[in-house]
């Protein structure tokens, strides 16, 4: 017991579902060349919206668009912090650091580290 795993939850249009993936694609071999234990990008499939709660109502998913969730299993937070630094310095990723450039809305993306509670 013990990894760390970030989540994120993204809305992206579905004419740039493929720019998603290539930039995922990118983002993943980096991370794992850093070291991380597990990348996966997942396409909405089975999501509903719900009358209180959902992926599309967390995301304000409008017309056009799908949800998108990830995750990145890391060995500890400790590990996650020292390879997110890297991942942020990584010259690869450039052209994606300005917001105007990203294949998705980043303002109703949402994120968060996760300590394990149950591994089987």
């Amino acid at each position: 017991m013990g990894i760390y795993v970030d989540g994120f939850v993204l809305p992206v249009p579905q004419k740039k579902l493929a720019e998603y993936r290539k930039m995922a694609r990118l983002a993943g071999k980096i991370y794992k060349e850093l070291g991380v234990l597990a990348y996966v990008e997942a396409v909405a499939d089975d999501v509903n919206p719900g009358k209180w709660t959902s992926f599309p109502r967390s995301v304000k998913l409008k017309p056009g668009e799908t949800v998108v969730f990830s995750y990145i299993v890391h060995k500890s937070r400790r590990d996650r912090d020292r390879i997110n630094k890297q991942f942020m310095k990584d010259p690869r990723l450039e052209k994606y650091m300005d917001p105007k450039k990203m294949p998705f809305d980043g303002k109703r993306m949402f994120w968060g580290g996760f300590k394990s509670m149950v591994e089987l």
